[in-house]
């Protein structure tokens, strides 16, 4: 598959543009997007643009790649954002947050005035929830949330650092994923999940990309757009 993650990440890289100011996505798939803005810059083919990350990790990887890095405060708006999916329908329905940064990702993307999600086609799915469903939840009363979700039946598992530690991401909090197999209503899911005291976010992102680049094994792309907006 990194073929395909490579083909995506770099045909997104295509539409950064001088000038713009580009929101950096975080996972394996959105790497190869860093990478090639890097090797752009290095060839002087882009030579003025700022990168606001989604994570320790994606900005990490940006300074190696000596992309200059700004703060989301420190821009009014994002003009380009680019990121991965874990799952994402054809309709922009997606489940993100399997590599821990979902709040971060949200955040940004609420600022971006154009996104596109890079995916490989195994992650383009007819109905979401094959993929555990990540919420972000506070330290504080963890377990009371934790055992509302199993009384729910969601299935729920904290995310572990390793065999005794818990997951911690940027912001210092814990992630349950909910092992639901298939979500129905997504909307509704969405609105419950962010109606219960202690859940910071949740990964389900709807109706944010503008645009879906699917990346082919053999280093093909496609591409599926909103008919009245992208670039």
């Amino acid at each position: 598959m990194s073929m395909g993650k490579r083909a995506a990440g770099f045909q997104a890289a295509e539409y950064v543009r001088d000038g713009m100011i580009v929101g950096f996505g975080t996972g394996s798939t959105a790497d190869y997007f860093t990478e090639k803005v890097g090797i752009l810059l290095q060839e002087k083919k882009l030579k003025d643009i700022v990168g606001v990350p989604t994570s320790k990790r994606t900005e990490a990887l940006m300074r190696e790649w000596n992309i200059p890095v700004v703060s989301l405060d420190e821009v009014e708006r994002i003009d380009f954002l680019v990121d991965g999916a874990d799952e994402t329908t054809d309709q922009f329905e997606g489940i993100k947050g399997g590599g821990g940064a979902l709040l971060y990702e949200k955040i940004v993307a609420q600022y971006s005035n154009e996104i596109i999600w890079i995916v490989t086609p195994d992650k383009l799915v007819p109905q979401l929830g094959a993929f555990p469903l990540p919420v972000e939840v506070i330290p504080f009363g963890s377990w009371k949330l934790f055992y509302e979700f199993e009384r729910r039946g969601y299935r729920p598992a904290f995310r572990k650092a390793g065999e005794d530690q818990l997951f911690r991401t940027d912001a210092g909090n814990y992630i349950i994923d909910l092992h639901l197999e298939k979500i129905d209503n997504p909307e509704q899911l969405a609105l419950e999940l962010s109606t219960l005291v202690g859940v910071v976010e949740h990964g389900l992102f709807l109706n944010y990309p503008d645009g879906i680049i699917v990346g082919n094994i053999d280093g093909t792309t496609r591409e599926i757009l909103r008919e009245e907006k992208f670039l």
